[in-house]
């Protein structure tokens, strides 16, 4: 077993027999990313765009919008990532820049799939979307560790 699954099968507390999700078993990326409708706001010299994630991880993130940004372009990034803390749901907002690494006409031909990856994070937000991430993880698998 490749030492991911066995890491992913063993943190994500799998019985016997159970395997690994299969969005689980195809990352082959650095951090984790979670499939979430997360709000966001992109800020570049052509202005600023008010959309939602696709998927999410601490360094970057997937979304569609509806005007074509080259790649390349330096953005300004804005999240808003939803916490429960203490049974009340509250908003941590965090901010970064970043870069286009990956655009693509959508099916439809009215939107753009864009990737960004997050150029320059402060250490804190990163922490912040990973714990996200991670919360929402142990929500939809149980405990991680």
């Amino acid at each position: 077993m490749p030492p991911l699954k066995k890491h992913l099968k063993t943190s994500l507390r799998l019985k016997k027999g159970e395997s690994v999700p299969p969005h689980f078993s195809r990352e082959k990326r650095r951090h984790p990313r979670l499939e979430s409708k997360i709000p966001i706001k992109i800020s570049s010299d052509h202005g600023d765009v008010l959309t939602e994630t696709w998927n999410l991880s601490c360094s970057g993130a997937f979304c569609r919008v509806e005007q074509r940004l080259e790649v390349m372009t330096k953005l300004k990034i804005h999240l808003l990532l939803p916490f429960k803390r203490n049974d009340k749901m509250v908003t941590k907002k965090v901010s970064c820049q970043g870069v286009i690494v990956r655009v693509q006409a959508a099916n439809d031909g009215e939107y753009y799939n864009t990737a960004i990856f997050f150029s320059d994070i402060a250490p804190k937000d990163s922490q912040a979307i990973n714990e996200f991430i991670e919360s929402q993880l142990e929500k939809n698998y149980g405990k991680l560790n």
